[in-house]
């Protein structure tokens, strides 16, 4: 008689729980505590105790891919969707810095209007009291190159980086606070110390700049924590370029030879101020060209070379090898030919697992906007362009409408594998 009495009670109780909304998936979670710890070797960071290196990828794809490679953390921009993400992280056994954007001086944003800033002030507030309690998150990343536009020391974006950053400690004492800069320069530097003394960590994004960049954090002083929240590829805006202002891609190859250097010598050898490392881009998208950043190829999905240098730089196991672009050459290349002329290109490959590879050609045109707009569309391959092709040369026409191209080869080996090599070519 009492067993039934209980198990009513019990029945009675769960079904007013539920009516009032509660249910175990509605519990609130608890946070895992993330704290800066400084040694007398120098800074680290600590979750739930316990020293913790950021091997981390930019942006919120492939985290099932990112976990095998050995990373455990992601980045975002911003806190869309940022529920379902430290969800999905935390299954995975990753964490998050969870960033939420704030104004651009490039693009309007006035850090001298009180009102801009209070309204801008409580919206993070708001993320903040939504996301504080999640076991994913890492950090908090304030913004993300806002400083762009200004100049010198920018004491009132400062100011106001430095008014979140003691909002953030007040609302949630559980993870540091992090503002991410374009890059560092002395200017930058003071202005940082001076008016956002509050600030816990400095993220720096670096592409062509990384190799000298140890050396310049501590030339200009910065002698708290820093993390690079973005690092890849030379930049379109850092490489060479072609008469017509194209710049030069490198090969997916190449680029993974500057992944591994940059980590080696900057991130993995700077432990004791450098808490880890966000790279660029754990995804797919089109920025000058549609393969520059993407560490996945676009449509398809398939691993460039930098995943695998990342897999090797976190620790991780290489099942399958990326085929390695050795040459890749043309008369073309950088250079001003006829509408409708033949032209041929060759390239050289390698597979170290001997795998079958095979090499699509493709003309496309060049883009005009070369910006990070993630709404730029992939500019359309140009059928019948390629007359003949094999894995180790093609034969193309030149388009008959004048203006700027480049031919791309994709090689695959079909273990879900890829590189990529293009160059410009301008039409006259």
């Amino acid at each position: 008689m009492k067993t039934i009495l209980a198990l009513s009670l019990s029945t009675c109780l769960l079904l007013a729980i539920n009516s009032l909304g509660y249910t175990e998936a509605s519990q609130a979670k608890k946070p895992v505590p993330v704290t800066l710890e400084k040694t007398a070797d120098g800074w680290r960071l600590l979750r739930d105790g316990k020293p913790y290196f950021i091997k981390g990828a930019g942006g919120g794809s492939n985290l099932q891919a990112l976990a095998a490679a050995g990373g455990n953390s992601c980045r975002t921009w911003g806190d869309e969707n940022a529920e379902k993400l430290l969800d999905q992280a935390e299954k995975l056994g990753l964490t998050v810095t969870v960033g939420v954007w704030i104004g651009h001086i490039e693009h309007g944003f006035k850090y001298d209007d009180p009102a801009m800033v209070k309204g801008q002030l409580e919206a993070f507030r708001r993320a903040v009291r939504r996301l504080k309690d999640h076991p994913a998150l890492l950090m908090w990343g304030i913004g993300n190159e806002m400083e762009i536009g200004g100049s010198g020391e920018n004491p009132a974006l400062w100011k106001a980086v430095d008014e979140i950053v003691q909002m953030i400690k007040q609302e949630d004492p559980n993870h540091p606070a992090m503002t991410v800069v374009a890059e560092i320069s002395k200017e930058k530097i003071t202005g940082i110390k001076k008016y956002a003394p509050h600030l816990e960590v400095l993220g720096i994004n670096s592409y062509g700049g990384m190799p000298s960049l140890a050396g310049r954090i501590k030339e200009f002083g910065w002698d708290k924590p820093f993390a690079i929240t973005e690092f890849g590829p030379r930049g379109p805006w850092e490489t060479p370029k072609t008469a017509w202002g194209a710049p030069r891609e490198e090969t997916s190859t190449a680029k993974a030879k500057f992944y591994t250097e940059n980590y080696e010598k900057v991130i993995a050898a700077n432990r004791n101020q450098c808490l880890g490392s966000y790279c660029f881009l754990w995804d797919s998208k089109m920025e000058a060209t549609p393969t520059w950043f993407g560490m996945f190829l676009y449509g398809s999905g398939e691993r460039l070379a930098p995943v695998e240098a990342m897999t090797l730089a976190w620790g991780g196991k290489v099942l399958n090898h990326v085929p390695v672009i050795t040459a890749f050459t043309s008369e073309a290349d950088g250079k001003e030919i006829a509408p409708g002329s033949m032209q041929e290109a060759a390239i050289e490959t390698l597979d170290s697992d001997k795998d079958r590879v095979r090499v699509v050609w493709q003309v496309r045109a060049e883009t005009v906007n070369r910006s990070n707009d993630p709404g730029l569309p992939y500019p359309p391959d140009i059928p019948g362009a390629i007359l003949k092709s094999d894995t180790k040369s093609a034969t193309f026409k030149a388009p008959m409408l004048p203006g700027a191209y480049r031919l791309y080869a994709f090689v695959f080996d079909d273990k879900g594998n890829a590189a990529t090599a293009n160059f410009p070519f301008l039409v006259k």
